[in-house]
């Protein structure tokens, strides 16, 4: 089903934002869909600014195929940005071919010169009702971007990490992102084809 990712043995991640967003939230479900849904190694490292709620923060993983002996991310193969502070701190250590995601009403590229993904992950969660869902929005486009976890794994990891009750409202919000994700890519597939139109 992944042949051809398994040329690629490791894959070194970082989501990062500000605390309050569910950031480590993301990571822990994104090492445990490694872990248990997909069978892979997996490491989480952690990281708050002094002012936790509102500071920046970041979940650093690691999937691996075998196992993993230094846990920091050094230099990432995807980033995932769901704030400012957290995109300028990190985006100069993302690998010239790693792929870059944000959230497109909280971070500004501005002069970037290369290419990456935005999802309006908290506008999406708030026309839910729920803005503290962004982070499972993000993680559903995270995962059909990048293809760094299986879908089914990346469920399950959903629905058994948030709290008893709000399964399937996370659930419909990892989807939207999903969802979201597929458009994307379909549409930059019609447009490298020549395919214009809608």
């Amino acid at each position: 089903m992944t042949a051809n990712k398994s040329e690629i043995s490791k894959k070194e991640i970082i989501f990062t934002g500000f605390g309050g967003q569910g950031i480590v939230l993301a990571g822990k479900i994104l090492g445990k869909a490694a872990a248990l849904g997909d069978r892979k190694e997996s490491t989480l490292v952690q990281s708050y600014g002094p002012e936790a709620r509102g500071g920046a923060c970041s979940a650093q993983v690691i999937i691996s195929d075998s196992a993993i002996h230094y846990p920091n991310v050094r230099n990432p193969d995807i980033l995932a940005c769901m704030s400012q502070a957290g995109f300028e701190k990190f985006v100069g250590l993302l690998r010239d071919d790693g792929i870059l995601l944000t959230d497109q009403d909280l971070v500004n590229p501005k002069a970037l010169k290369r290419d990456f993904f935005s999802i309006p992950s908290t506008r999406m969660a708030e026309e839910l009702g729920r803005k503290m869902m962004a982070n499972i929005i993000m993680f559903g486009f995270f995962t059909s971007i990048t293809g760094a976890v299986s879908t089914e794994a990346a469920q399950n990891a959903v629905t058994s990490s948030v709290p008893k009750g709000t399964e399937e409202m996370n659930l419909n919000a990892f989807n939207k992102g999903y969802d979201y994700g597929l458009a994307v890519l379909k549409g930059r597939q019609k447009k490298a084809e020549g395919r214009t139109g809608v």
